[in-house]
């Protein structure tokens, strides 16, 4: 049987192995046969040195794209425009846009409503300081910056060209377009059904009414060459670019690889303490004590050093001081026109009563039927098990042995299918509750896919833990649901986009052939921005946290009764780093900047998987062999001894939390400082204009430039 259990190892890990070594092969070599951002649309690197462009292109930097469906009304295409080009005085948004031409070989099928918008860099720094973008100073710290003292921060020269990096100028303009509201307007013009209101967005409800398509930001040629070369063209043992990943796709994006990174070199002390443990100790399985408290200490310290980590990281990119923006309504959610007593504009209201009994009578319940669903399934796959072994003991064969390790691997991949149906109906479930903030939604779709992921992945391993108490099949459970899912996740995520992309490009290929037989120029503006257009849209960091999560759980949870956990999840989070960053540069629409400045309510996840990473442990000690001969008397001291004990480790865990600060001194030192001169500047301002206060009139606007720097400096 041992020979037998290490031979399907080696194969599960030799196949492993190859899945890397091909993904990476395809990531590599897949761009000389790819078209997406080879031919050289978007080039120059420098905002102001423009795209290039034919002589039809715009007479401007395109930053932003704005997609209307094709059978949009001359009038709001009229009325869009306008509102976009208005001065904003005017209620408009002061940029710059124009309608993309027709592509080469223009077919009558192709979408003619694709504008292209820009701005003026002076409209961008403007933007820059409504926005609260923080820059570094010539002082070294982290200022707000203002156009009243912009020549006092660093790299700003001249005109200021360059200063703003495109990701920055793209969510700048995003920033404008979703500030645009209606005035006068009782209906979107063409469309009587799209009803609007004094103050309301007019882009949220262009997208609720389906007129408007989407708002995607443009690749950058260049810019996306010297990334990709340096991210995951070549195989390095080296960290990631996290610096140049900001500047081009912003700070959430950063900080999820910055995680990513941070947990696969995390994984690695216990993958080389895993090793030699498990080699030494494979037919002992009950000797997993010294592994388990390795465990408890490892999932304690690295949550509490990476949000120091994340601080770092979030200061050097400057949204560690920077407030949040107010939140708007989401563009789904509806009510009964009312008054908003915060904003003092008229807007959508919905009883919050109501609200709570779609959560409770009807999302709760649907929940837990998911929940008992899933156990049923959790039975089957035991009753599975059973049967199994039962052949196994009657004719131990070759193959009898294989069919051992079949229900595992049926019940994975059952597993990950009810994992994606069951987002799907979270995700439906959460809209129909009609949450109106954004982070409201996510908070509740991230509470509900979190339980039943957890439930739906772990819930065997603890059945066989703690009510079976078999931990050879235990071991062989955790060890097939992991390798099962990280194979299905490879295959997603690798394989699967590498062949989609190569598809979606078949036809540009042929297209722009053509064009290079008649005259040898780049790739066109217009089929790279349609190119780009017909490209998946990038719906954020969810389902990578997600996976990262519940890798977590694998490890920290029962990874002393496998201690090859750990290596499987290192080898899978490499892989995954050049998936991902392939994905981002070649599959996947550019997503605008999220200024995020950490991960947010995933770190409240990972620590609540740490917690119970904490008790699943303990309670694995308690029932270890060793343990029980020094309580051979009396069970009830052994549990007694046991929930001290975790009580006791649980104590130091949160003392931990308090003792180790969540921000590193000398940055707490830079922050307390600026806080301070911000004051003096302010005391200093009110001094001179006789103690009066100082603060915006009631126009909206500042008595002076000087008052609006001693504010917000």
């Amino acid at each position: 049987m041992l020979a037998f259990v290490c031979f399907i190892f080696v194969c599960c890990t030799c196949f492993m192995c190859f899945t890397f070594y091909a993904a990476i092969h395809f990531i590599i070599c897949g761009d000389h046969c790819s078209l997406t951002y080879s031919a050289g649309a978007l080039g120059g690197g420098m905002m102001l040195q423009g795209l290039s462009v034919d002589s039809s292109g715009p007479s401007f930097t395109p930053l932003v794209v704005v997609e209307l469906v094709s059978d949009a009304k001359e009038e709001t295409i009229g009325w869009l425009l306008n509102k976009i080009r208005d001065q904003q005085h005017d209620g408009g948004a002061e940029l710059l846009v124009e309608q993309l031409g027709p592509g080469v070989g223009a077919q009558e099928k192709e979408n003619p409503n694709l504008f292209l918008v820009g701005a003026t860099w002076q409209r961008l720094l403007s933007g820059a300081e409504d926005v609260g973008l923080f820059k570094e100073s010539t002082d070294g710290s982290m200022r707000a910056f203002t156009c009243a003292n912009k020549h006092n921060f660093k790299d700003f020269g001249g005109d200021g060209d360059g200063f703003l990096s495109m990701a920055e100028c793209q969510y700048i303009i995003k920033h404008e377009l979703d500030t645009l509201r209606a005035k006068d307007e009782t209906h979107v013009p063409g469309y009587k059904q799209a009803k609007l209101y004094p103050g309301k967005s007019i882009i949220r409800r262009l997208l609720s009414k389906r007129i408007l398509i989407q708002i995607f930001p443009l690749h950058d040629k260049e810019e996306l060459k010297r990334l990709s070369f340096s991210w995951y063209k070549k195989v390095k043992l080296s960290l990631q670019p996290l610096d140049d990943i900001r500047h081009y796709y912003g700070e959430g994006q950063a900080l999820y690889f910055g995680f990513l990174e941070y947990f696969t070199f995390a994984l690695v002390p216990m993958a080389l303490f895993g090793v030699p443990y498990y080699l030494f100790d494979w037919e002992d399985y009950d000797k997993y004590v010294v592994f388990a408290v390795f465990n408890l200490i490892w999932c304690t310290v690295i949550l509490e050093l990476w949000k120091r980590c994340s601080a770092s990281l979030a200061y050097r990119w400057g949204t560690l001081s920077r407030k949040k923006a107010f939140e708007e309504p989401r563009p789904g959610f509806h009510g009964v026109l009312g008054f908003n007593p915060v904003t003092g504009r008229e807007e959508p209201l919905y009883p919050n009563i109501k609200r709570q009994l779609r959560i409770y009578l009807v999302s709760l319940p649907f929940v837990l039927l998911c929940l008992y669903l899933s156990f049923c399934v959790m039975m089957v796959y035991f009753l599975m098990e059973g049967w199994a072994l039962s052949v196994y003991d009657q004719e131990p064969t070759f193959w009898t042995g294989v069919l051992l390790f079949i229900p595992s691997i049926i019940y994975a991949v059952v597993i990950e299918a009810m994992n994606l149906i069951y987002r799907y109906a979270a995700e439906f479930l959460t809209e129909w509750e009609n949450h109106r903030l954004e982070s409201s939604y996510q908070n509740h779709l991230v509470l509900k896919v979190l339980v039943f992921n957890f439930f739906n992945c772990f819930a065997s391993l603890f059945y066989i833990a703690f009510v079976v108490q078999d931990m050879v099949l235990l071991r062989q459970s955790l060890a097939t649901l992991l390798i099962t899912s990280q194979i299905l996740n490879q295959f997603m995520e690798a394989f699967l986009p590498y062949w989609l992309q190569r598809r979606r490009n078949k036809k540009m290929i042929r297209k722009v052939q053509k064009r290079r037989i008649l005259e040898d120029k780049e790739l066109p503006l217009a089929e790279q921005v349609r190119l780009e257009a017909d490209m998946s849209t990038y719906l954020g960091t969810f389902d990578d946290y997600l996976e990262l999560f519940l890798l977590f759980g694998y490890v920290s949870l029962f990874s002393c009764v496998y201690p090859l956990a750990a290596v499987l999840v290192v080898l899978n989070n490499v892989t995954e780093v050049y998936s991902d960053a392939f994905k981002m540069c070649h599959v996947f629409k550019r997503p605008f900047s999220d200024p995020a400045a950490n991960i947010g309510v995933w770190q409240l996840a990972f620590e609540a998987m740490s917690v119970i990473a904490v008790v699943t442990n303990f309670a694995l000690i308690g029932l270890s062999p060793q343990v029980k001969t020094y309580f051979s008397d009396s069970e009830t001291h052994l549990i007694l001894w046991t929930v001290a004990a975790e009580h006791g480790l649980m104590a130091f865990k949160f003392i931990l939390t308090f003792l180790i600060p969540d921000i590193p001194k000398h940055i707490q030192i830079k922050l307390a400082r600026l806080e301070f001169e911000s004051l003096e500047a302010l005391k200093k301002k009110r001094q001179l204009h006789g103690g009066k206060c100082l603060k915006p009139r009631s126009s909206g606007r500042w008595c002076s430039e000087e008052e609006r720097r001693a504010y917000k400096y």
